[in-house]
């Protein structure tokens, strides 16, 4: 099933989110001008559009590998709701000793758009039993 997802530059010279290949999971998000991250800072980073995430969608955004394995650049936040209207901003924040400079239209992200189920929440006086049980960090070994 294909979907549609509708975009409105802010900039006529904005990068537009792109696949890099066809089987990829998510499309790679622009910075729309030069910013300066320095060590330990966070910032929101403008793309320089907005989208309409269709009803029943998600969008979530993910680092890109060598930006945050080679930098020390890490997203923060993440979730884009299908509601949401505004420029589409990343939250990142920098865990390296270095400052970093991103370019108009460098990569900085990338997003995978989902589809999201309906929950309903439910209050209950006991939980099922599991496996795993009450085991949290470290349970499952180093």
């Amino acid at each position: 099933m294909t979907i549609r997802l509708k975009i409105k530059r802010l900039h006529k010279d904005i990068t537009m989110p792109v696949f890099a290949h066809p089987d990829d999971g998510c499309f790679d998000l622009y910075a729309a001008g030069e910013i300066t991250i320095r060590p330990g800072e966070r910032i929101s980073i403008p793309t320089g559009f907005k989208m309409e995430i269709p009803a029943g969608y998600v969008g979530f955004v993910w680092d890109k590998s060598s930006l945050s394995h080679k930098n020390g650049l890490k997203t923060l936040g993440g979730v884009i709701d299908a509601g949401f209207r505004g420029e589409v901003k990343i939250g990142m924040i920098n865990l390296s000793d270095k400052p970093y400079i991103f370019k108009k239209n460098d990569k900085v992200a990338q997003m995978a758009i989902q589809k999201r189920e309906d929950i309903v929440i439910e209050e209950v006086e006991e939980l099922a039993e599991s496996l795993r049980g009450e085991r949290g960090f470290g349970s499952t070994g180093k």
